[in-house]
């Protein structure tokens, strides 16, 4: 595992006031639906293990991570709830999830009868959740074989069949064509439960809504939720911020970044700072050296793009193109000093500057830029 650079002034604030006010917004959202924090992908870059105790402290019910590692990791750290693996495994390793208590997703006749296989091998009870592709078209397994893998599962002794559920594809988007195929997904799912009840299958744990889903779809809600994205503070598309400013609510973002300048330059009007040369100065400028670069999760796009970033509460363009470890700053004509306070993302006096900001400038989207957030960025909860 990467290490965390905690001996450089760059690192990454996590709000645990942010965090326990996102939890409360879904909680009300939500009302009785119980809440599965999806913390995958390193927390979403915001540090898994931090953010999975911060979630559950302010009111999540369960977590949610994609791959083996990740639950295991969570376990190590002394973390009892369940975990929820959400994709189907590889067959050798269904002992090792099992091992670690984790819960496993099925996804497919093979794999049903495989998790059936080493669950009778290892005894106890199981945990497992069958997953239902409505239209996703990556994992899980098709409505028409649902009935045959729960049955499967359900008729070996040691599985729990504990849940069922599906994953929108659309469920953020806001055309009637979007809108109908998220409905068209849901009305799928309830057919293939409907099916599974009629054979005496009812697993109790129900979910499909994602964030999308927990704030465009009410009617996805079910008895689970698994909302990931505005857990963070951030929304998976602008028209569902509608919907919260209905209800009075909005998110917090979790994450902020920081660092301090650890040197300064004088530069002359035509100099080129950086690798490339790339941009020429108009005039004589101040250039701060920024230690947070591309292998630290501030993608090179960002220059030609015409990002900032906030040095002591005032906002100031890129002086040439960003490197593995640093920034160039160009801070014109004002007195910039080794230490100052540097925000990258985040707040400083009257100027912010967010995830989607960075995910504008880049072209990408608001999670790209979260998980991308270099291992070596050390992660403090704050508050």
């Amino acid at each position: 595992m990467a290490a965390e650079g905690v001996h450089r002034p760059a690192w990454a604030e996590i709000s645990r006031s942010a965090l326990a006010h996102n939890i409360g917004v879904v909680r009300e959202l939500l009302g009785p639906t119980k809440i599965c924090a999806v913390v995958k992908a390193n927390g979403y870059g915001h540090g898994a293990v931090l953010v999975a105790r911060a979630m559950l402290a302010g009111g999540a019910d369960a977590l949610a991570v994609a791959i083996i590692d990740e639950g295991v990791e969570l376990r190590e750290a002394g973390i009892t709830q369940p975990i929820l693996l959400l994709s189907e495994i590889p067959a050798a390793t269904i002992r090792t999830a099992f091992e670690a208590e984790l819960t496993l997703t099925v996804g497919s006749i093979e794999g049903a009868r495989a998790v059936a296989d080493v669950a009778a091998q290892m005894g106890g009870v199981h945990r497992v959740h069958l997953k239902v592709d409505t239209g996703m078209a990556r994992q899980g397994v098709s409505p028409r074989e649902a009935l045959r893998a729960a049955r499967i599962l359900s008729d070996c002794a040691d599985v729990e069949l504990e849940g069922i559920f599906t994953h929108f594809s659309v469920a953020d988007g806001e055309s009637d064509e979007d809108r109908a195929f998220t409905a068209r997904q849901i009305e799928i799912f309830s057919r293939v439960r409907a099916e599974l009840a009629k054979n005496g299958i009812e697993p109790a744990s129900i979910h499909l809504a994602n964030s999308a889903g927990v704030l465009g779809h009410v009617s996805s809600h079910a008895t689970l939720a698994r909302p990931g994205l505005m857990l963070y503070g951030y929304l998976p598309s602008a028209w569902l911020g509608e919907v919260l400013a209905e209800r009075g609510a909005r998110l917090r973002p979790v994450l902020s970044l920081r660092a301090q300048v650890v040197a300064t330059r004088r530069a002359e009007a035509g100099d080129r700072p950086s690798y490339g040369r790339r941009r020429e100065l108009e005039a004589a400028s101040n250039i701060a050296t920024v230690p947070f670069g591309y292998a630290d999760g501030y993608p090179r796009r960002l220059f030609d793009a015409g990002a900032h970033v906030l040095i002591n509460s005032t906002r100031y363009p890129l002086a040439g193109m960003v490197t593995m470890d640093q920034l160039l700053v160009n801070c014109g004509d004002d007195d910039v000093r080794v230490g100052d306070d540097v925000v990258l993302l985040g707040t400083s006096g009257d100027e912010v500057i967010t995830a989607d900001d960075w995910a504008d400038w880049a072209q990408t989207i608001t999670w790209e830029i979260l998980c991308g957030i270099g291992a070596r960025v050390a992660r403090v909860l704050v508050e």
